[in-house]
């Protein structure tokens, strides 16, 4: 229901200040806004059939880890973290494997391999849920906790800053400096969404098995960013693609050895697999078109200038700095669109420099937040959710301290 609200707002706004803009003397307005519906309209329909192959994949290798027994074996080391935070999923049940899968990507910097598993693990949630129009207790915080996943490596953003310095005649970048920046802002905006969420739901997070997976989580960052801090810029990115390379093959390695060791049949159970991931693929177009275009008009008419100008005045009629407020359209349109993001990133360090504060805070600001609306109009899509419930709110609220986190770990950190 939301949702609903939030697009027809996004074209009767839209459309309204395009109007106002065409009776100013903007004669050019309207053909723009036409044709960003269209190719954004396009887009839509092309990541869709983009994600088959990948989906087909990863769900193909997660049939044989399931008939393998390793996916129970990762959803039993979550188990006792698991149980805390989502009480309605059985012990043992599919989800908790697929889950683990989801947030391993997510907290690598593999989107493309993320997406699948998450959708999966929607699937299997749906199945618990007695309302199958209604989202679950489970299904919002699965999805909330997604929308604000830890990012431990921005191996995109790290590679866009290098590329960006090489092009700006810069000697001796380190485009990696925003690591631990990075790691921190992601961290802050977990915990905003699980602690949202959780009391929403009234769930309890202050139990051994939390603190523990905090703990450990923290400990683990501590010991990476001691690793890779000592190397230089070029070799840190090369580090991280290895990392991200290796971690990637040998879950893939490992699910067909135990499946081969279980002597299940491996190519059937991936075809098996692979099948749902096609299905799943093409029920997602209407839902990721419908966002992506109203977006489109948002975006394209200027309202997103108009919102960052007003908070900019605000901002400077309180006497604080206004000097992140360059890199604040990268937050905003983060929520929506993480190509429309990307490419604000990308425009903020050609115009200030890859190097500035602002072109700093926008990288830590491209890898600090997610784009929640595209995450719940795909997800919920994906397994035919009609009524989101507080999923939205809670996924902004995390969006929000996430934006504010990583604004200030910048100032930390730079200023």
């Amino acid at each position: 229901m939301v949702l609903n609200y939030i697009w027809i707002a996004f074209f009767l706004i839209g459309f309204g200040v395009a109007l106002l803009r065409l009776i100013g003397g903007d004669l050019a307005i309207f053909p723009q806004v036409l044709t960003g519906i269209f190719d954004t309209a396009k887009t839509g329909f092309d990541i869709s059939l983009g994600l088959v192959g990948v989906m087909s994949l990863w769900l193909g290798i997660m049939k044989i880890g399931e008939q393998a027994g390793v996916i129970q074996l990762f959803a039993r080391g979550m188990a006792p973290f698991f149980a805390r935070i989502f009480p309605e999923v059985p012990k043992g049940h599919p989800a908790n494997g697929s889950m683990v899968m989801n947030f391993s990507a997510n907290m690598l910097g593999l989107d493309n391999a993320a997406t699948p598993l998450g959708l999966k693990a929607m699937k299997e949630l749906q199945e618990l849920n007695p309302q199958k129009d209604t989202a679950s207790n489970a299904m919002i915080m699965f999805l909330v906790l997604n929308t604000a996943g830890i990012t431990l490596i921005p191996t995109s953003v790290i590679a866009i800053r290098q590329a960006l310095a090489v092009d700006q005649g810069l000697v001796g970048f380190n485009a990696a400096d925003i690591f631990l920046p990075t790691l921190i802002g992601t961290f802050i905006s977990f915990m905003a969404g699980l602690v949202a969420v959780a009391m929403v739901q009234r769930i309890n997070l202050f139990s051994a098995p939390v603190l523990a997976f905090f703990g450990g989580f923290i400990a683990i960052m501590a010991g990476l960013f001691t690793w890779l801090s000592g190397y230089p810029p070029d070799v840190m990115a090369k580090y991280v693609g290895v990392l991200g390379s290796v971690v990637i093959l040998s879950i893939i390695v490992l699910f067909v050895a135990a499946g081969a060791w279980r002597r299940i049949n491996v190519y059937e159970a991936f075809v098996d697999g692979a099948k749902e991931g096609f299905g799943v693929a093409i029920s997602i177009i209407p839902y990721l078109v419908a966002i992506l275009v109203a977006i489109s008009v948002f975006r394209t008419t200027g309202c997103m200038d108009y919102v960052v100008g007003a908070i900019a005045w605000c901002v400077a009629a309180m006497g604080l700095p206004t000097d992140f407020v360059p890199a604040l359209p990268v937050g905003l349109m983060k929520t929506l669109s993480g190509s429309g993001a990307r490419g604000l990133m990308v425009d903020v360090m050609k115009t200030y420099g890859v190097d500035s504060f602002e072109g700093k805070l926008a990288a830590i600001i491209q890898g600090s937040t997610e784009t929640t609306f595209y995450v719940l109009a795909v997800y919920f899509g994906s397994v035919k959710i009609a009524k989101t419930r507080y999923a939205l709110t809670c996924g902004l609220i995390a969006d929000f301290v996430g934006l504010v986190g990583a604004i200030l770990v910048g100032y930390w950190f730079f200023k």
